[in-house]
């Protein structure tokens, strides 16, 4: 696993185990996704961060539009500003071959047809109850679909 010291922003040569990691944060039992079963599960919430670029993805909608060619996510904003420096990922998504649509800060998106919740999270710069506010909708939304 590739580890950043997050205050200098620097890779160090530390050694992490993921699923090590995982079970600290979640202060739980954590196993390997790939010896799950699919059917098992009703649903799957894939949270992305900084942290999470070299175990999965750093932006959890980049891999749904790699999955589901032709999904609809949001990015939040497709166009470039102050309060959405990251708007332009949004014109990646569309090379993926998916749908972006546009949401405002406290909005998320809901693809009913390939029942997919995705929100902005960290896209723009808002104060994280915000963030936490948007992710606590997603995860809401996603409950009604299954």
């Amino acid at each position: 696993m590739h580890v950043v010291n997050h205050c200098e922003v620097k890779p160090i040569a530390e050694k992490r185990n993921v699923l090590e990691e995982s079970a600290h944060i979640a202060r739980g039992d954590v196993s390997d996704l790939a010896k799950q079963e699919v059917t098992a599960f009703d649903a799957l919430v894939i949270p992305g961060d900084g942290s999470t670029l070299q175990v999965m993805c750093c932006i959890a909608p980049v891999l749904a539009a790699k999955a589901l060619p032709g999904c609809e996510i949001t990015m939040g904003q497709d166009k470039e500003c102050e309060r959405w420096p990251y708007a332009k990922t949004a014109t990646s998504m569309k090379e993926l071959g998916c749908k972006h649509v546009n949401k405002k800060v406290g909005e998320v998106h809901i693809d009913v047809k390939n029942k997919l919740v995705t929100s902005s999270a960290f896209m723009c710069n808002a104060p994280i109850h915000e963030v936490f506010d948007r992710v606590g909708v997603m995860v809401t939304e996603l409950l009604k679909l299954v």
